[in-house]
This record gives structure tokens, C-alpha cells and sequence, in this order.
């Protein structure tokens, strides 16, 4: 079952701080989403602006993000890294709907050769969980946790008919507010062609036809049909799964009329597939963070915010079989006490990534998770989660190296090189991205035909004077999808000294690009070209 959809209360006004919040924890969401909304990249001048916190301050978070793993500091620059997506893999694997249901929806995307998605209500809006799109010179450019004003898409008349009194006031004081959707970073800045009033009809007429229609609302030529996926505990909607078109292929009446049964039959198999899924096992909290974040502290003293490592653990506290849990729960699994736990949760109430079920004294996780980062990383690929620890493992040996994938099998098998940081000495090896080469026939190939002993070491055997090491890479399931490899001239080690000195840095590299590829491809398809 997937973890129980419950309307949200309505926000409370950001002005109005509990008392008990932790302020460094909303300086660093703050700054969070800021380099979320700027795509991902944003230079730490820029972060001050955008921020209105002073640059120390700006500083000191940014080098406690830097040190979580969850940012890189690139020069001036700060750069989300695909640890980030850790807090919104959380979220959704909490929720559980993406791994039950977007199966069926990649499959349904392969049949009607047209992009489908799965959303959830954030609020008054919709913010999208699964995508399965389709390549084309024009396709679907949102990503998973981007955030549309429910007024303007499919799915959000659906969401809408569930509203209550307080929600449809939100709405309105936010169409007041901003009646162009300029808070909506995702879509175009446009008025609706209607008044609000018409949304709200739109949304009755969608609980009682059980499916609605974008006619065009998002951007011109863009189409879309939407149909909700119930929780069978409850009858209300959990999801909404949404076929997007455009106008070249199919007009939204069209759409109603071809595309909207075959959308109605995979529905009914989602909701069978909810109503049969087992509970989860509790999956395995975080590792012991909280001896981790002192130790650091200890290491970095003042440039190391501690209440802010501390509350961004509490998210990585749910997860699998661990959807909805009480304060006891969260100060276990993190390590944390009570009392820092209690008021890292009172923080993220208020600025709703949590939400606190009183009937059972629990607290889940909210869509909102997902504006920490996710969308920007959610394309991600793995030439460029490799690249910066090419770089960073060229610098410390002083060698070239190189990450390849396997590109055709057989006995002409080949691998294609797809990322690579060269060495800072004037003789180095200078194989481009994009080149091809037998695979038998480099260290590269060797490790991604067969797990040999864990690396492949090549003396001059392509060429001369030319030595090679080279080491698998892993995805979350273990299997093989990559190598990397540190390339020299075999006057400046012998065999015996790579393996001692190289192989550790090698492995080390290795790991570090395994970790971000795991957090980056849990409910993403991460590109391995």
C-alpha cells in the first residue's frame, strides 16, 4: 500500500515563526531552494542576492552542504551534486506510488508512443513524481518534482474537486496574488483565457466525469489528459496519471476520445496493483549521522553549521516502511535527541516539507521535499556525475583519466569514452570524448566484459609506452555499466606501483561516482552517454 494521501492545512504564513524553529535550518532551505530554482548551479554572490543573508552566512551553509555531499564548490560557484536527491528519494520512497506504479506507465508511454507522468497535489498545485516522455524535436520538458499552478494543467481540476472550503481559499488569495503564475518557475508566465470561477467548475465537472483535459493552458500546442489513481483505503485520490500530447499529433478532443480508455485501463491496473501491494519491511535508517555531524563539527568548527546537518538528517529518517513516524522514531534513527529532533520537525511543519498527523502523533513527509534539488538533478547523466571526480582524482595522481561505457557486445565488442579530465603534465594521454575502441583491447573494456579481479592493469599492450588501469562501476542493482580508468606513460610507474598507488585513489574515485549514481538513479533513468 502505498503511504496514505491526506489534504494539506493550509500554510502558515512565513512570517509567523514558531518559536522553537531552528533558524540556520531555514537560512539553509532557504538556500537550498534558491540554487533549485536557479537550475542547479548558482554562484555564491549570487546565493547571497537571491537569499538576502549575508555572505558569511551564506558561506558557512554552502561548506556545510559541501561537506554532506550535497553541493560541490566549484571555484565561485556552488553546484548541486545527486547526494542532494537523497531528501527527495525519501519522500518518494515514502509515498511508494512511483515504485508500484511507473512500471505501468513507462508501459503505457511505449504503447501510445507519447509522455506520460504521475503527479501529486502540493497544495494548489501539482507537482509531478514519475515521467516517462518520449524523444522528439519537441517533448516534454518538466522534470520529477517540478511544481505547475493546478489552474493550468490536467491534472489540477481532478486534484480541486477534493478541495476543501480552506483549500479553495488558498487558491484564490494566491490568484490574487499572482494571477500570471510568475511564482511557478516550471511554466511560462501566462493569464488564464478564463476567470478563476471557471477553474472551479472545471474541477466539479472532473469529479463527476472522472477524468479532465489541458487544452493548451501550459503553452500553445501542448494537450494533455488526466485520470485519478484512487488509494483503495480511502476512495480519494493518491495520484493522477496524465498522457501529454501536442497539437501536431492530437487535438485535446482527440485525445478524449483515442487516448483517454486505453489512460482509464491502465488506471484500473494501477489501482489493482495498490490495492494488492503488501506493506514494505522498514527499510534501514540512516547509518549513525549524529556522531558523524559532531566529528565534523570538531574538524571544521565554525564553518560548519551543525543545527543545519542535524535537520537535514531528520528527512533522510523516512522512507520505505518508514512513511509515517512518531518523534521517537526520528530521534532513533537519526541518532538525535528528542528535543533536537522535535524542533528540526517543528521547523519543516512550518515550511511545509512535513506534515503532523495529530490523530496518530506521526509526521510524513510532504511533495515539497522535492523542491530541495530535485528537479534540476533529475536529468542528470553519468558522464556528469563523473566528471568533477575525474577531475578531482586527475589532480591527486597527476594522470589522465577516463570514464567509458560498453557501446556493442560480440567479438567486435566496443567502448565508447564519454568523460575524461587530462593530466596537468606536458606529456599526457589525450583520448577524446566520443571516441571508440575495441574493448578487448583497453584496461576500460576488459573490466566491463568480466568482473575479472576487480581491475584490469594493461602494460603497452594497445600501445607503446602506453599503461592502463581501470575499474568497474556500479549501479544501485550491482550490475556493471561503466569503468573508469587512469591512463600514463609506462615510464612513470611500474605495474607494481600502479596497483599500490594507483588502485586505492582509482577505488576511491569509483566509490564516490557509485554513491551518486545510486541516489541519482532511485526513481530517475540516469543517461549513461
Amino acid at each position: 500500500m502505498p503511504a496514505e494521501i491526506t489534504t494539506a492545512p493550509p500554510p502558515v504564513p512565513e512570517s509567523v515563526v514558531p518559536a522553537e524553529a531552528v533558524a540556520p535550518l531555514i537560512r539553509g532551505v532557504r538556500v537550498l531552494r534558491e540554487l533549485t530554482e536557479a537550475g542547479g548551479t548558482l554562484s555564491l554572490s549570487g546565493l547571497e542576492r537571491a537569499t538576502g543573508l549575508a555572505r558569511s552566512t551564506v558561506d558557512r551553509i554552502t561548506s556545510t552542504l559541501a561537506r554532506m555531499g550535497y553541493v560541490r564548490l566549484d571555484g565561485r560557484d556552488a553546484v548541486a551534486t545527486p547526494r542532494l536527491m537523497e531528501l527527495g528519494n525519501a519522500y518518494l520512497a515514502a509515498l511508494r506510488l512511483p515504485a508500484l506504479l511507473s512500471r505501468r506507465a513507462d508501459a503505457l508511454a511505449d504503447e501510445l508512443d507519447e509522455s506520460v507522468s504521475l503527479a501529486v497535489a502540493d497544495r494548489d498545485g501539482i507537482r509531478f513524481i514519475h515521467q516517462a516522455t518520449r524523444r522528439r524535436a519537441m517533448s516534454l520538458s518538466f522534470r520529477i518534482g517540478d511544481l505547475l499552478p493546478a489552474e493550468r494543467t490536467a491534472p489540477g481540476p481532478l486534484f480541486a474537486s477534493e478541495w476543501t472550503d480552506g483549500d479553495l481559499r488558498v487558491w484564490r488569495e494566491r490568484r490574487a496574488a499572482d494571477p500570471e503564475n510568475r511564482g511557478f518557475s516550471a511554466v511560462p508566465p501566462r493569464r488564464l483565457p478564463f476567470p478563476d470561477a471557471e477553474f472551479e467548475r472545471k474541477a466539479a465537472q472532473a469529479g463527476r466525469d472522472g477524468y479532465a483535459l489541458d487544452d493548451q493552458l501550459i503553452e500553445p500546442g501542448l494537450v494533455a489528459v488526466s485520470v485519478p489513481v484512487r488509494d483503495p483505503r480511502t476512495a480519494r485520490i493518491a495520484c493522477v496519471a496524465n498522457v501529454v500530447s501536442h497539437t501536431s499529433r492530437h487535438s485535446a478532443a482527440d485525445l478524449r476520445e483515442t487516448l483517454l480508455p486505453r489512460l482509464r485501463a491502465t488506471v484500473a491496473e494501477m489501482e489493482r496493483e495498490l490495492a494488492s501491494a503488501p506493506e514494505p519491511a522498514p527499510g534501514p535508517p540512516p547509518t549513525d549521522l549524529a556522531s558523524w555531524i559532531g566529528a565534523s563539527k570538531t574538524e571544521l568548527g565554525r564553518d560548519f553549521v551543525e543545527s543545519l546537518a542535524r535537520g537535514l538528517t531528520v528527512l533522510t529518517a523516512f522512507g520505505e516502511g518508514r512513511a509515517a513516524l512518531t518523534l521517537t522514531d526520528v530521534a532513533r534513527a537519526t541518532g538525535l535527541a528528542r528535543a533536537t529532533a522535535r524542533r528540526a520537525l517543528i521547523t519543516y511543519e512550518h515550511l511545509g516539507l512535513v506534515r503532523q498527523q495529530p490523530e496518530s502523533r506521526t509526521f510524513t513527509l510532504t511533495p515539497r521535499v522535492l523542491s530541495l534539488g530535485f528537479p534540476p538533478l533529475s536529468r542528470t547523466s553519468l558522464p556528469r556525475i563523473a566528471t568533477p571526480h575525474l577531475r578531482d582524482l586527475s589532480a591527486r595522481v597527476g594522470e589522465s583519466t577516463a570514464l567509458a561505457v560498453l557501446v556493442s557486445s560480440g567479438p567486435s565488442a566496443e567502448i565508447q569514452y564519454t568523460a575524461r579530465a587530462m593530466s596537468p603534465q606536458i606529456m599526457s594521454v589525450d583520448i577524446r570524448v566520443g571516441t571508440r575502441l575495441p574493448a578487448a583491447a583497453t584496461s576500460l573494456g576488459r573490466v566491463l566484459l568480466s568482473d575479472t579481479e576487480g581491475y584490469a592493469l594493461l602494460d603497452e599492450d594497445w600501445e607503446d609506452g602506453l599503461r592502463t588501469l581501470a575499474v568497474p562501476l556500479r549501479d544501485r542493482t550491482g550490475q556493471v555499466v561503466a569503468a573508469v580508468n587512469v591512463a600514463l606513460h609506462a615510464a612513470g610507474r611500474t605495474p607494481g606501483e600502479c596497483v599500490d598507488e594507483l588502485l586505492p585513489e582509482l577505488r576511491l574515485t569509483a566509490s564516490r561516482i557509485e554513491t551518486e549514481l545510486r541516489a541519482a538513479g532511485h526513481f530517475t533513468k540516469v543517461a549513461l552517454l
